[in-house]
């Protein structure tokens, strides 16, 4: 391919990570809306875990589809399936039409976000080069993410919140022009027989752990266990049948390459304590400091800045140090930020987050860069479709499963400190404490006690990120260690 044709095939690609972006943020500002609209309160929490399981089961499927029918045929349709799931969302009558769509448009968006990335591997055979390209598109991601609430917030106030879903039609339409006409790369194809009894269990047993997650602190503890043991029953059931299959959905042998393992491993835990800062530094300054939604959002922007910078740094230094190198340096400066936040008093100012969002974007720029180029190198070319979906899995059951587990941790702390408020504090009211429209209304004299009770759940979240940031620093250690001794072995042969 030509560099033009490159950069043309190459924003298109990008325009789906905005859009995903986008998606992600957006629809936070449009639920109050349309909640109201279609009456489906008590389904608030099915809106957005039905979007994430029908990512999380659909992922590595679009991969093997880009096997079979080429990457080219599998984003264009993929795309094409996030269309008609935001269209039908736009045109619910009902809560239940809207949950429907919103499925469908989760399952398309499985492939928009993972068959860009197994492109760009087609097309940037030089690693320096695709990890720039990389950056840019989680650059994307980050700033569509910040401006979403923005965007869905004029959208709503000025049209209605049927738009916040037809926005993306235009976007998508473009991006599928785009790689139709000037996307043109021969792709062997594979024509092996389709492993359609692993890929029913798959996706049953996915659903299954992933709704088990969604209702930890929900449900009672049996019905959460019951099912995340029936998913790990029916994923273990899927590994066996991979075993004998020509052509699996995921195959075993990803499973005993030590260094992807350990690659996934990182992934799971960075994420996990990533997904910590996103969700509740927002309500931190809304919660405890008392500011609005917009500036709550705002403690994002930095991040989404050090975020860009990191991504592009990180092809800079590639050749001058080891991936783990770089990997440690995204995990101190995620370190920095949650040690900052831990330490943290309830007094805080608003310029202090913004400083630890800084820290945490730089590293999820570097590390997010290492480790899916190392993902994809440490496997053979024809697993490297698979080991990128295969992360992109990892990142979003570990983003369900630590925000399930925050969640609950939150309101263990607010639970205790209404039962030890005698009476005067309910759970109502500190519903009420994280929205900045509402807390005008609560009792002057128990606002501060509300917000200590507040800041003791975030404060505990904050620890748990940061335990496994330090899980992630124990198992550097032992690889730099490793390659240390191998060092030592190799000079003493010399």
């Amino acid at each position: 391919m030509s560099r033009n044709r490159k950069i043309l095939v190459t924003f298109a690609l990008v325009l789906s990570n905005m859009m995903a972006g986008l998606d992600a943020t957006i629809i936070n500002t449009a639920l109050p809306a349309i909640i109201s609209d279609l009456h489906g309160i008590q389904y608030m929490g099915w809106i957005v875990a039905i979007f994430l399981l029908g990512m999380a089961v659909s992922t590595p499927l679009w991969s093997k589809f880009g096997e079979k029918r080429g990457n080219k045929v599998a984003y264009i349709t993929a795309t094409i399936v996030f269309m008609i799931g935001a269209l039908f969302q736009g045109l619910a009558p009902n809560i239940i039409w809207f949950i429907t769509a919103r499925s469908v448009m989760g399952i398309g968006a499985g492939g928009m976000n993972t068959i860009p990335f197994i492109i760009y591997s087609q097309i940037f055979k030089n690693i320096k080069r695709r990890s720039q390209v990389i950056g840019i598109a989680s650059a994307g991601f980050s700033g569509t993410s910040i401006i979403g609430p923005l965007i869905g917030g004029w959208i709503v106030d000025t049209f209605s919140w049927h738009w916040v879903f037809y926005i993306n039609l235009p976007l998508a339409l473009l991006s599928i022009l785009i790689i139709a006409f000037f996307f043109k790369i021969k792709e062997t194809l594979n024509h092996a027989k389709v492993d359609y009894r692993g890929a029913i269990l798959m996706v049953l047993g996915l659903s299954s752990i992933l709704v088990g997650i969604q209702l930890l602190g929900v449900s009672s503890i049996f019905m959460t266990l019951l099912f995340i043991v029936i998913g790990a029953v029916l994923i273990f059931w899927m590994s066996r049948v991979e075993s004998r299959v020509d052509d699996p959905i995921v195959p075993n042998r990803l499973f005993k390459n030590e260094k992807l393992v350990i690659d996934l491993i990182l992934f799971a835990l960075l994420w996990g304590s990533f997904v910590a800062f996103n969700i509740y530094i927002p309500m931190w300054a809304q919660g405890i400091m008392g500011l609005s939604a917009l500036i709550g959002g705002m403690t994002q922007i930095p991040g989404a800045i050090s975020n860009f910078i990191g991504s592009e740094l990180e092809p800079l230094i590639q050749r001058k140090l080891s991936r783990y190198d770089i990997i440690g340096i995204g995990t101190v400066a995620f370190l920095i930020s949650f040690l900052g936040l831990f330490l943290a008093k309830q007094t805080a100012s608003y310029t202090f987050l913004l400083i630890m969002g800084v820290f945490e974007g730089f590293g999820v720029g570097i590390y997010f860069n290492a480790l899916l180029i190392a993902v994809q190198f440490d496997v053979d070319t024809r697993d490297v479709p698979i080991s990128t979906s295969f992360a992109y899995l990892v990142r979003i059951l570990s983003q369900t499963f630590m925000s399930s587990i925050y969640g609950v941790i939150l309101n263990i702390a607010l639970m205790n400190g209404v039962k030890h408020s005698n009476g005067n504090i309910t759970m109502a009211m500190m519903n009420k404490l994280s929205n900045a429209a509402d807390a005008k209304y609560l009792p002057e004299n128990l606002i501060p006690e509300m917000r200590r009770i507040f800041f003791q759940g975030i404060h505990s979240i904050m620890l748990t990120a940061m335990i496994l940031i330090i899980l992630v620093i124990v198992i550097l250690l032992y690889l730099f260690r490793r390659e240390h001794l191998a060092k030592v072995q190799l000079q003493n042969k010399a």
